[in-house]
């Protein structure tokens, strides 16, 4: 009924990467290194949310992928939608608590920023936001 796969899981972790690296374009690779990601997987995320006006990407040299808006105008639940499509529309139909979980899901989904998972990142690991 609630259908969050780890594609989204992955691309949440992937744009706090890039939140946390400032506003220059970053190289997939390099992402992918941080995040101990496969590339070819998260080119695919990354073709879809750029697509979906979350990501920009520049050719070249310097190019790579930055964050369309800025971190804290982009939620989880953005990030969820272009994925893995609307959260739990079948939970309508069921009613009662099926409806109220998805519900609270998509609340703290939406209330929650890349901003937010960058800097919640950054306090576990004991470090601040970090800029190249």
């Amino acid at each position: 009924m609630i259908s969050v796969t780890s594609k989204s899981r992955y691309a949440v972790l992937a744009l706090a990467e890039l939140a946390r690296s400032g506003s220059d374009p970053v190289p997939i690779a390099q992402i992918a290194e941080r995040r101990d990601m496969p590339v070819q997987f998260l080119e695919q995320l990354f073709s879809t949310l750029r697509r979906d006006g979350l990501l920009t990407s520049q050719r070249g040299v310097k190019g790579g992928y930055r964050l369309a808006r800025p971190a804290e105008e982009i939620t989880v639940l953005d990030v969820v939608h272009a994925l893995d499509g609307k959260v739990g529309e079948e939970a309508k139909e069921a009613g009662g608590i099926w409806e109220e979980g998805v519900d609270a899901l998509r609340s703290v989904f939406g209330a929650t920023t890349i901003a937010d998972i960058a800097r919640r990142e950054a306090e576990a690991a004991g470090a601040g936001i970090y800029h190249i």
